[in-house]
């Protein structure tokens, strides 16, 4: 999820693997990050045997209504105020509006069980507004039903945590709210916790991290002007002015460690992460034309040169490491992770300077949004980013996800 759509957090559990039916099985099974509680289940939601791909779709105006990418049918879903911004876990969108934020419960998810995965589908529903001043920064976690997601509000300097469960249960619950100094900060779930951003004079210094009271717990850690936060399959990422802070949680206890730019390094650094949904290694642009890739197994860096300017980047982590990038001139272009060569590049599909146009990756597919033309192209990137089929959506996606992943 990250702006426009979401970035997160994963905290690393044991997997329980009783009392599980049969599910399609994961392409990655080293790490579990669901505590096995209903394995995803809540009261009124069917289980179901295959994901439930759906895009999202909010238009300028605040209307709501998605596709079904199986079925072709669409609906209204209800109206939040206009949104400047939207961030997914791709089964929430979180649309940050003059109140606060706005939360879509899209009723699609998928539950990652380490080994399989679990499928729900209920109805959709518009959730409530989580109150805040100014541009918001949203985390999200790998469980829609479990865990946390943070909230970061710019304008006034609060930091809130959001309980999962009780948004699967139709509320917005916070676990707490903390009050500090105005800044560009984020919270980053972890654990039953979260790290919050440290500012002084505006400039952020380091992170603290909080417990489910907001009680700041520990030293300050440092990483000097932070940004940027997402999910990976092995912990918490958070970028930092020299490399990025890696964090999980083990027996209650969180672990921290540092994952430092390579020595001599000139390139500029990651202001944000995006990748496929609870994958080890993420993407985020360096400049104009460079691409940082973070192997958070590995914990190491690679940085590859694009040649062209860039307007965003997602790594695929699939088998053959695809890396997507969107150019300044609409252009979708694919990328090999361990060499930086071009494999495919499309013609202009869309116009990279509006706001929210978005590069959302899946297993099999990618998919991008041209809210003038109120179409959604899906890209098979693994084929020379063959277009496979452009999408007419009910509404113009100004902002859009694909949820039910």
């Amino acid at each position: 999820m990250h702006r426009r759509t979401l970035a997160g957090i994963v905290t690393v559990l044991t997997l329980v693997a009783t009392g599980c039916g049969t599910a399609a099985p994961a392409d990655d099974a080293d790490a579990d990050p669901g505590s096995g509680k209903d394995h995803g289940a809540v009261e009124g939601a069917q289980e179901v045997a295959e994901p439930q791909l759906h895009l999202t779709t909010i238009d300028g105006t605040g209307t709501v209504a998605q596709l079904d990418l199986l079925e072709g049918n669409s609906a209204e879903v209800g109206r939040v105020s206009e949104p400047s911004a939207v961030d997914s876990d791709g089964r929430y969108l979180f649309a940050t509006t003059a109140d606060g934020v706005e939360i879509v419960d899209s009723g699609m998810w998928t539950w990652d069980h380490g080994d399989h995965f679990h499928y729900y589908r209920s109805e959709p529903t518009l959730l409530g507004t989580v109150a805040g001043k100014g541009a918001a920064t949203v985390a999200t976690g790998p469980l829609s039903t479990a865990g946390a997601t943070g909230v970061f509000f710019a304008g006034s300097g609060e930091a809130v945590l959001l309980d999962n469960e009780a948004l699967a249960d139709g509320e917005v619950g916070e676990l707490f709210r903390v009050e500090g100094e105005p800044h560009e900060g984020l919270v980053a779930p972890v654990g039953d916790g979260a790290l919050v951003t440290v500012a002084q004079g505006g400039a952020v210094t380091g992170l603290r991290h909080h417990d489910a009271d907001g009680d700041a717990v520990g030293e300050q850690i440092p990483c000097a002007r932070a940004s940027g936060t997402i999910t990976t399959k092995v912990g918490v990422v958070v970028g930092c002015a020299d490399g990025a802070v890696l964090a999980t949680e083990s027996d209650g206890e969180l672990e921290v460690e540092r994952i430092d730019y390579p020595e001599g390094t000139t390139e500029p650094r990651a202001m944000r992460f995006e990748g496929r949904k609870n994958r080890p290694t993420v993407a985020a642009l360096s400049g104009r034309t460079g691409i940082w890739l973070l192997d958070t197994r590995e914990q190491s860096w690679s940085h590859l040169d694009a040649g062209v300017r860039l307007r965003q980047v997602v790594a695929a982590d699939d088998e053959d490491g695809h890396v997507l990038a969107l150019d300044t001139t609409g252009r979708v272009r694919v990328f090999a992770a361990e060499n930086g060569k071009q494999l495919a590049v499309t013609e202009p599909l869309t116009d990279a300077t509006a706001p929210g146009v978005d590069l959302v990756v899946d297993q099999e597919r990618a998919y991008l949004n041209v809210p003038a033309e109120e179409v959604v192209h899906e890209i098979d990137y693994a084929d020379q980013a063959r277009i496979a089929r452009t999408l007419e959506t009910p509404t113009a996606p100004v902002f859009f996800t694909e949820t039910g992943r």
